[in-house]
């Protein structure tokens, strides 16, 4: 194939992977390899929401879908890319822990799928989240997914599904569990202490989905399941410092990992602040 390969991204509801994937692809804007349409249903994800999320990515015409929701198992993500599977388009799931117990069903549905452990679902009870605490979550999930490398794993990944298709070749999509292994070898760490520190942050975010659960689905006393999203918010904050701290570490040491897109689409590598990222030898 080739010319512009056109990418559809259906997004239903919201996890912090879901509002910059797309520039992941694109970070200068100056691609000249890609065209990209965006249809989201917002925070709703209904069946109805999916269908029509799904028509509108069907007339955009693409050769490549990626499909972005929290938990891939309910029935408006999986109506969404039922549709765009059977319009024949290559659907990718990128989704959160709870997808895992329908690996099986992705498989067996022909869907590529980046599940990222780390996505952790917020304290959404009422009585705790508002705009701005909602706001505020996401952008500490969103340094913690940066930093350690679980961002450069969807890009990377898709990255190598886009060169297949430029090259006519055949489509292996993706079937990662983004755990802490994977996401910090992505992140290139050159120093220990930073790579233990990214450790520490992504374990920590993992382990706020435990606490949202149990906060949103298995406590029915509202003191106790306040104060335990409220626990769970504080532990990502702490995740997003041991993130920051982390990159820090690696600037200091003048070692921070680059990995940005030429205006063809080529992924370049660098290291020092002051050198020219280039393709790798």
């Amino acid at each position: 194939m080739s010319g512009v390969i056109r990418i559809g991204f259906g997004k239903l509801g919201c996890i912090a992977s879901s509002p910059l994937i797309e520039y992941l692809l694109d970070e200068r804007a100056d691609r000249d390899d890609l065209s990209v349409r965006i249809v989201s249903s917002g925070a709703k994800m209904g069946e109805d929401d999916a269908e029509e999320v799904a028509k509108a990515l069907i007339q955009f015409k693409p050769v490549l879908a990626i499909a972005v929701s929290p938990n891939a198992g309910l029935p408006g993500p999986r109506r969404m890319r039922s549709l765009l599977r059977d319009a024949g388009i290559p659907t990718i799931v990128v989704s959160d822990a709870p997808s895992r117990r329908i690996i099986k069903e992705l498989e067996e549905g022909g869907y590529g799928y980046i599940i990222v452990l780390g996505d952790s679902m917020i304290g959404a009870r009422r009585e705790f989240l508002d705009p701005v605490e909602m706001a505020i979550y996401n952008a500490d999930l969103i340094k913690v997914l940066a930093v350690t490398g679980a961002f450069r794993v969807i890009q990377m990944e898709l990255d190598k599904v886009i060169d297949c298709l430029k090259r006519g070749e055949e489509l292996k999509l993706p079937r990662i569990i983004v755990d802490r292994k994977v996401a910090v070898e992505a992140g290139q760490f050159a120093n220990p202490y930073a790579r233990a520190k990214a450790i520490a942050a992504y374990e920590a975010a993992v382990k706020v989905a435990d606490l949202t659960v149990e906060g949103c689905f298995k406590i029915e006393e509202w003191t106790e399941y306040t104060s335990i999203v409220a626990a769970a918010h504080e532990l990502m904050s702490y995740a997003a410092r041991q993130a920051s701290e982390a990159r820090e570490i690696e600037k200091g040491m003048d070692t921070v990992y680059r990995s940005p897109h030429n205006r063809r689409g080529e992924v370049l590598y660098k290291r020092k602040l002051i050198e020219k990222p280039s393709k790798p030898s």
